[in-house]
């Protein structure tokens, strides 16, 4: 079952499983997305099934309003919106929660991970933003050195946010432990979800 919520700083969907395992995931969209991104439902359906309880939400930036992309300086707010969305699922599940999101919502969540380590479990990057297109030099590890979070990072053959061999070279600056899942062929959408789902969970 599928619920939307809009509450105390959170605005997006809760998926209910039939059989809950006590698991539970926070997953946002990119800088161009909001919760309805198709490669959002398909990994909350996935999780869902699997038992765990899922909430797809937007950012703060996004709950504003309007289709443009986040600012530098309300970036602050979005991680903020994060936490709230913890708090919210934890008040249905029970057990391990994984924090998530693609691309710029997947940063934000992993520097909230790294400003508070123990507000999740584990973290879920999908197509990690590790510099822009067509400029390597601008990478966004900065906070990479103080993950103590389990994480696995999600990243497509040919996304222009990054290559393979510069997501392997920036994963071995964090401390924690770091996987790397390939969708060959897959740019910076992942293929909307159209991929198997199961090396995720």
């Amino acid at each position: 079952m599928i619920t939307f919520v809009s509450e105390n700083g959170v605005a997006g969907y809760f998926h209910q499983p039939d059989q809950p395992s006590g698991a539970g995931l926070v997953i946002t969209h990119g800088a161009g997305g909001n919760a309805k991104a198709p490669l959002l439902v398909a990994v909350a359906e996935a999780y869902c099934a699997a038992g765990a309880w899922v909430l797809r939400c937007d950012l703060a930036f996004r709950q504003r309003g309007g289709f443009g992309p986040p600012s530098p300086a309300t970036a602050a707010a979005d991680r903020a919106s994060l936490v709230a969305a913890l708090i919210a699922i934890r008040r249905k599940a029970s057990g391990p929660i994984a924090l998530g999101g693609h691309s710029y919502g997947g940063r934000q969540a992993s520097m909230l991970a790294a400003e508070q380590p123990r507000v999740a479990d584990s973290l879920l990057l999908l197509s990690y933003p590790l510099h822009p297109p067509d400029k390597p030099a601008q990478l966004r590890t900065a906070h990479f050195p103080a993950l103590r979070t389990p994480a696995v990072f999600v990243h497509g053959t040919k996304d222009p946010f990054g290559s393979i061999e510069e997501m392997r070279a920036a994963l071995a600056l964090i401390p924690a432990p770091a996987r790397l899942v390939i969708i060959e062929g897959a740019g910076h959408d992942l293929k909307r979800g159209k991929f198997d789902l199961g090396a995720l969970l």
